[in-house]
C-alpha cells in the first residue's frame, strides 16, 4: 500500500476535531487532576486522622491499576449503579481523577522541600494557618513541582488516547474509525501520530525552558 495525498488531506479535517477533542479532554482532565492532586496533597501532609489514611490508600490504588481498567469500570460499571456519563465526561473525569494521584505525590514532594524556616516563621509572625499555606508555602512549593506537573501534562495528552477504547471520540478513535471504514491504516494512523507529535513536542520544549528558566532564578 502506497500513500494517498488526496486521501489524507480528505481525512485530515476530521482528524483535525478529533484532536480538538483531545485537546479539551487534557485540559480538563489536567485542571481536575491540579486541584484534586493539591487538596490530596495537603490533607496527607497535615496528618488529619482517618482521612489522611483514606487519601493514602485512595493515591495507592489510583497508582497501582491501569488507567484502562478505570475507564473500563466508570463507563461500563458505574451505569449499572445509576451513573451514565458521556465517553467525553467519563473521560475527563478518569484521567483527572487518575493523574491527580499522581499529582498529589509531586505537590507533597514540593510541599515537604520548602524550608522548615518558612513555617517557623511563619508561626513566629503568627500567621493563620490558611494564610500560611496560601502565601508562604504554596507558592514556594508550587515554583519547585511546575516542571514535573509540566510533565504530566504531555503524558496525559498522550495517555487520552487510552479513551479511544471507551468510545470517546479523541484523535486515536477517529483515526481507526477512518481505517476501519476505507480499509487504509497507512494514513489516518500516521497523521494521528503526527498530530500527537506536533502537539506534544512543542509543550515538552516548553516545559524544558520553563525548568531552566525557574533554576536559573533561584
Amino acid at each position: 500500500m502506497t500513500w494517498d495525498n488526496n486521501f489524507a488531506l480528505q481525512i485530515l479535517p476530521d482528524l483535525l476535531r478529533g484532536l480538538w477533542i483531545t485537546i479539551q479532554a487534557t485540559f480538563a482532565g489536567t485542571a481536575i487532576a491540579l486541584v484534586l492532586g493539591l487538596v490530596v496533597a495537603i490533607i496527607r501532609y497535615v496528618h488529619i486522622p482517618v482521612v489522611s489514611q483514606v487519601f493514602g490508600f485512595y493515591v495507592q490504588f489510583i497508582r497501582g491499576t491501569p488507567l484502562v481498567v478505570q475507564a473500563y469500570a466508570a463507563f461500563f460499571i458505574l451505569p449499572d449503579y445509576g451513573v451514565v456519563l458521556s465517553p467525553l465526561v467519563t473521560g475527563i473525569i478518569v484521567l483527572g481523577v487518575n493523574y491527580s494521584a499522581y499529582m498529589a505525590e509531586v505537590y507533597r514532594a514540593g510541599i515537604e522541600d520548602v524550608d522548615k524556616g518558612q513555617w517557623e516563621a511563619a508561626t513566629a509572625l503568627s500567621l493563620p494557618k490558611a494564610p500560611t499555606w496560601i502565601r508562604v508555602i504554596l507558592p514556594q512549593a508550587f515554583r519547585l513541582v511546575v516542571p514535573m506537573l509540566g510533565n504530566y501534562w504531555i503524558q496525559m495528552f498522550k495517555d487520552s488516547a487510552i479513551l479511544s477504547l471507551i468510545t470517546m471520540t479523541e484523535l486515536l478513535f477517529v483515526g481507526q474509525t477512518i481505517g476501519s471504514n476505507q480499509y487504509r491504516y497507512l494514513e489516518p494512523l500516521t497523521l494521528v501520530g503526527v498530530l500527537f507529535l506536533a502537539i506534544s513536542y512543542p509543550a515538552a520544549v516548553l516545559v524544558r525552558r520553563l525548568e531552566k528558566g525557574l533554576a536559573s532564578s533561584q
